[in-house]
């Protein structure tokens, strides 16, 4: 469809006739010298009663210009684009615990990091349309990525992350206040926080409970993953022994953490059910994609304004013409 951004500058169109009708001097042209001297020159040249366009020059010229200005575009038919869903920080334990080979991988033990990785980054991948970000916390909590589109960078600083990195102990409140005030910078409808740990809060400047009235004033849904298995074996002096290496687990502090908020408590004892508890969350939390329509508009502008500058060219050339 053919429009104008300013249609209503086409009232400027009559102002050279208005302002001819003042003029002393009949056939007159406005506005650009060379056209006058132009006409002027026509008055005397024989071919005068014959081609009047010397009087048209300058009103066609005013004409491109005004038209110009009107901007004149062309609008295409609507397109209807997605919107990102929700703003979701991952937030990643990296204390000493996370160590334990109690994860079993296609018949491997692995520690507990990097079975929460291979799971975390189908999880990643999936979440296209979602702005993501990463905290890692021990001893204290850092922001690793901000809130991003950028999936691969999240995913690359998650693969980069080492135990030992921020300490070896677990300070799960401070995890969540730094996650509450990395969104209080973003203007967001629906705030999630995906905490993943195997342990209690044993450091940081801000306890749990703390932290959890400030997400609840901020509206951050919470959901928490206790990771671990709740029996190993292992080699004792008498010999092979039972242990359940998750007594550490707080699982009450995160229960707590999640139901207040809105959201839910997972145990993920092995690699499945930490598998099944992130395709849950895909099912609670599901990409919104509101849909947002634009037209694509393509500008005319260049036309009237190779009109004009090609009646300007003329205008120049038969001056030149008639000089000789």
């Amino acid at each position: 469809m053919f429009e104008f951004t300013l249609p209503w500058l086409f009232v400027l169109l009559p102002v050279p006739w208005l302002l001819r009708a003042r003029q002393s001097v009949a056939g007159q042209p406005l506005f650009f010298p060379p056209l006058a001297r132009l006409a002027a020159a026509e008055q005397h040249s024989p071919q005068h009663q014959r081609w009047r366009l010397p009087a048209l020059l300058p009103l066609l010229f005013w004409a491109c210009l005004v038209t110009a200005a009107a901007g004149p575009r062309w609008l295409g038919e609507p397109v209807t684009l997605p919107q990102q869903g929700r703003d979701m920080m991952l937030a990643v334990d990296l204390s000493g615990s996370m160590n334990i080979n109690d994860m079993v991988i296609e018949g491997q033990s692995y520690n507990r990091l990097d079975a929460v990785k291979h799971v975390l980054s189908q999880f990643i991948e999936k979440r296209q349309g979602d702005r993501l970000g990463l905290i890692l916390f021990a001893d204290a909590a850092y922001q690793q990525t901000p809130l991003t589109f950028d999936r691969t960078t999240v995913q690359k600083m998650l693969d980069d992350a080492v135990l030992g990195l921020v300490g070896q102990r677990t300070a799960i409140g401070e995890a969540i206040g730094l996650t509450v005030k990395r969104f209080n910078t973003y203007q967001s409808s629906n705030k999630v926080l995906i905490l993943l740990s195997d342990g209690a809060n044993t450091a940081g400047n801000i306890q749990p409970r703390e932290a959890l009235a400030l997400a609840k004033a901020a509206g951050v849904k919470i959901y928490a993953v206790g990771v671990g298995a709740e029996q190993m074996v292992q080699q004792g002096i008498f010999g092979p022994q039972v242990v359940n290496p998750s007594a550490d687990l707080d699982e009450k502090l995160l229960t707590e953490l999640a139901s207040e908020t809105g959201g839910r408590y997972f145990r993920a004892r092995n690699l499945q059910e930490l598998a099944e508890i992130y395709q849950l969350l895909d099912q609670l939390e599901p990409i919104e994609r509101d849909q947002l329509n634009y037209r694509p508009q393509q500008s005319l502008l260049q036309w009237p304004l190779a009109g004009a500058l090609l009646l300007l060219g003329l205008a120049f050339w038969r001056r030149s013409r008639y000089a000789r």
